[in-house]
């Protein structure tokens, strides 16, 4: 950690979202000064009115030109384009450059290419809400949260130890690893789950045409299983399409497991189908005790 824990001159927010304004409320007791970057203008404007930065734009260059720690807060492919395209040649030297993506290999890649002299790193903040934009920020977001970092080839030694400090300054938990391991953790965590929880909807929305009673009766553990598949749908499209292999792969796996549990139930064999489920739910119990005992 940097003696005093993490300050800055000049933070640059770019994304205006739920993760970018929660970031920039979380660090604004360690900033002399915040801006915002979003091409959206209501964004921008309760941004502004609300106190969560000091000055907003919706240009790139001119919003990191003046900063020494940007958060780039966007969707991953916006992120990848920014990187590759435009902000290397924006940003001063020594300026600490960092993402929250909800997938490493594409963004860490691309940081790695950044001129020497950027200190660049990968993040992901596991954390969120159901609901996103500016007006669901909270500074309380990244707090108890896991924060994963994964290095690229613009990380020294100095870009860790300050980003470490920022994270800790967020009250967040650092974890470190790379970003391809990263990606196939997620994966199974993340993604998955959501693409589990679309198909749900979809099989249960055509039995529904066919009785629309169903969704009278429809109650807790559908509300539990279908949580995801509210998800913003263009967001979660930028995510899987730039983690396709991980997902994939993992898809071929639960099919197994499905088709096993399937021929458990025709041949009505209860024995063995209590022999699957009891480890998954002794898995499950382990894992939500160790969640809630974090406070996670």
């Amino acid at each position: 950690m940097t003696p005093g824990g993490f300050t800055a001159r000049h933070l640059a927010v770019v994304g205006l979202g739920l993760m970018g304004g929660s970031m920039a409320l979380a660090l604004r007791p360690h900033v002399d000064f915040v801006t915002g970057i979003d091409p959206d203008d209501e964004t921008r404007e309760y941004a502004l009115t609300h106190g969560i930065v000091d000055v907003v734009t919706d240009d790139l260059r001119e919003g990191v030109a003046e900063a020494d720690v940007v958060v780039l807060a966007a969707p991953v492919r916006a992120i990848v384009t920014m990187i590759k395209k435009r902000i290397g040649s924006y940003l001063r030297s020594n300026t600490l450059l960092l993402d929250v993506g909800s997938t490493k290999q594409d963004i860490c890649e691309a940081m790695g290419a950044l001129p020497i002299g950027i200190h660049a790193i990968g993040c992901h903040p596991m954390t969120g809400k159901e609901r996103s934009g500016i007006t669901t920020s909270d500074p309380d977001l990244y707090k108890g949260r896991p924060f994963v970092l994964c290095p690229t080839r613009r990380t020294t030694p100095a870009t860790r130890l300050r980003t470490l400090a920022l994270v800790e300054a967020l009250e967040a938990v650092p974890l470190e690893m790379d970003a391809e391991r990263h990606d196939k953790l997620v994966a199974g965590i993340s993604h998955l789950p959501y693409l589990l929880s679309a198909a749900l909807v979809a099989t249960v929305t055509k039995q529904a045409n066919e009785d629309e009673a169903l969704w009278q009766v429809a109650a807790g553990g559908f509300r539990d299983m279908s949580r995801l598949a509210g998800s913003d749908v263009r967001m979660m499209s930028d995510i899987l399409s730039t983690n396709t292999q991980a997902v994939a792969t993992l898809l071929a796996l639960f099919r197994v497991q499905l088709a096993n549990l399937e021929a458990l139930l025709i041949s009505q064999d209860e024995e063995h189908l209590i022999d699957f489920l009891t480890p998954t739910r002794e898995a499950r119990l382990k894992w939500i005790e160790n969640y809630e005992r974090d406070g996670k």
